[in-house]
């Protein structure tokens, strides 16, 4: 059996991930997010606020020893209010940087913890961002949580390159990070773009035009794009790479 961990299975990306790996009777999903959406004899949700910290620490994966695959797939994400800094709610700065960087930073480490000898494919995938690359103005906290994520997920990876060198490998089986960004999607955070301040937000226009001329990529195709490059995982060169990369 394939066991998959993906945070943000309410809707979106995440759920649309979700659906198409159930697809496969060898596949379990376990959902992580305060609501649940889908039912399926191979899907358990556990209900968990992102934004509690101390949730987060409490939270514990399940031992899997008989698992041919083990995935945990840190998708769930947040813009918040879009404004300038100087404008911003101090509380949704602490709460977006929260759900972005901190809560996969926590389950990434209890994820390697967990997980360190057990014989499995272990597969950590970030659901990066262009903007994590390229500064927009009203994103300051986005675009730097998810440029965190990016040099995170470096990090481990060069961690576990690290650990390979050495005796251990030969006990233990290393773990693959990769974070991939989705380009732009039609999920409800385009929907919050768009409801933007043309003062708080100078390129409001453009993400409008994105969803009038048919630009923005469904989630269904999109994590359907994920599913296919994960296939074979040894084809994917770096760490930081976009969906747009393997089309």
């Amino acid at each position: 059996m394939n066991y998959y961990y993906i945070t943000g299975t309410s809707r979106g990306i995440g759920k649309a991930f979700a659906m198409h790996l159930l697809e496969n009777p060898t596949n379990f999903v376990i959902g992580i997010s305060r609501n649940r959406s889908i039912e399926h004899p191979n899907y358990r949700h556990s209900y968990l606020d992102l934004t509690d910290v101390n949730a987060l620490v409490e939270f514990k994966f399940d031992l899997h020893a008989k698992a041919k695959k083990i995935y945990l797939i840190n998708n769930a994400g947040v813009l918040g209010f879009i404004k300038p800094v100087g404008k911003l709610d101090a509380s949704t700065i602490a709460k977006n940087y929260t759900v972005n960087l901190i809560a996969p930073s926590i389950l990434t480490n209890e994820f390697i913890n967990c997980y360190d000898s057990t014989d499995a494919e272990k597969v950590i995938l970030n659901i990066s961002s262009g903007a994590g690359k390229n500064p927009i103005d009203g994103w300051a906290v986005y675009c730097a949580s998810k440029a965190g994520l990016d040099m995170f997920s470096r990090v481990v990876d060069s961690e576990q390159k690290i650990r390979a060198k050495t005796p251990l490998e030969s006990i233990h089986k290393g773990f693959h990070i990769f974070s991939i960004a989705p380009g732009v999607v039609n999920t409800n955070m385009q929907e919050e773009i768009r409801a933007a301040h043309k003062e708080d937000f100078s390129r409001l226009e453009d993400f409008i035009g994105y969803k009038v001329n048919n630009q923005l990529s469904e989630p269904q195709l999109v994590s359907k794009k994920y599913i296919n490059i994960l296939a074979n995982i040894y084809s994917i060169k770096e760490v930081l790479s976009s969906i747009k990369d393997y089309e």
